[in-house]
């Protein structure tokens, strides 16, 4: 009878929030591929973390994090219908974030991850580098006669 109880009370801690019951409406499965941009190879072991959004687009507490398999891909059954907010975070991408609608009982998503952008630093030689709104240099006088 105690590992049942302690099962109940272990289940009911660490549960998702959207981990609902079926009758407090729909739940659909949710499919994820994870690529690199502009390659298109998949992403291994990136981080997917799912939210629910509550109203005035407010994050709900709780959620889950995935983790992508060899060929960029993981699911997750039991998501309730309504906004979902994702994010995807791998080592050397930058991360992703966007919000979705899950109205449908099966979404699959392809999320394409983008390298980070170089950062401007003070200490790099930016001697050589010309100013966009500076003036270009006179065009030479093609109509000038040899001297």
């Amino acid at each position: 009878m105690k590992p049942l109880i302690l099962a109940i009370i272990v289940g009911s801690v660490f549960l998702p929030s959207f981990a609902r019951e079926k009758d407090t409406g729909p739940v659909a499965t949710l499919s994820f591929i994870v690529l690199k941009d502009p390659s298109g190879k998949p992403v291994r072991n990136a981080g997917v973390v799912m939210h629910l959004v509550g109203r005035h687009d407010k994050q709900e507490r709780g959620g889950i994090e995935l983790k992508t398999d060899a060929e960029g891909k993981c699911s997750f059954e039991g998501v309730p219908y309504g906004k979902l907010r994702v994010q995807v975070l791998a080592p050397g991408f930058q991360t992703y974030g966007e919000d979705y609608e899950v109205d449908q009982r099966t979404v699959e998503i392809t999320i394409k991850l983008k390298r980070p952008n170089g950062q401007y630093s003070i200490y790099d030689d930016h001697q050589n580098e010309t100013k966009k709104d500076a003036n270009p240099p006179p065009a030479p006088d093609t109509n000038a006669k040899p001297q």
